[in-house]
């Protein structure tokens, strides 16, 4: 997508980075948090938990803690926490690399 008008402090703007933390036993596998992610971060994993679903896995470091995937699951089986330390912010033009 290209944007024809881009905000002067586009630069500078900080991106917070998040971490995907999912508790297995309460997915039902609906795929609300996979279909709705913005970053593509999940995917339904090869394993199936207790109850005989596929939970979702997180495939890469993408995160960007918008929260959607914890708003949307229906069993409150996932959530995000920001990252500290470990992950550099990225800034929005490599958030915007990474999308096109």
């Amino acid at each position: 997508m290209k944007f024809w008008r881009v905000p002067l402090d586009s630069d500078e703007v900080q991106v917070t980075r998040g971490i995907v933390h999912i508790i297995e036993d309460r997915c039902k596998g609906c795929g609300y948090c996979i279909e709705y992610c913005p970053r593509e971060v999940l995917e339904f994993s090869e394993t199936f938990n207790t109850k005989g679903y596929h939970p979702p896995v997180v495939k890469n470091d993408d995160c960007l803690n918008c929260h959607y995937c914890e708003l949307l699951c229906p069993e409150f089986a996932i959530f995000s926490v920001a990252a500290m330390g470990g992950l550099p912010d990225l800034t929005v033009s490599d958030n915007r690399e990474k999308r096109e």
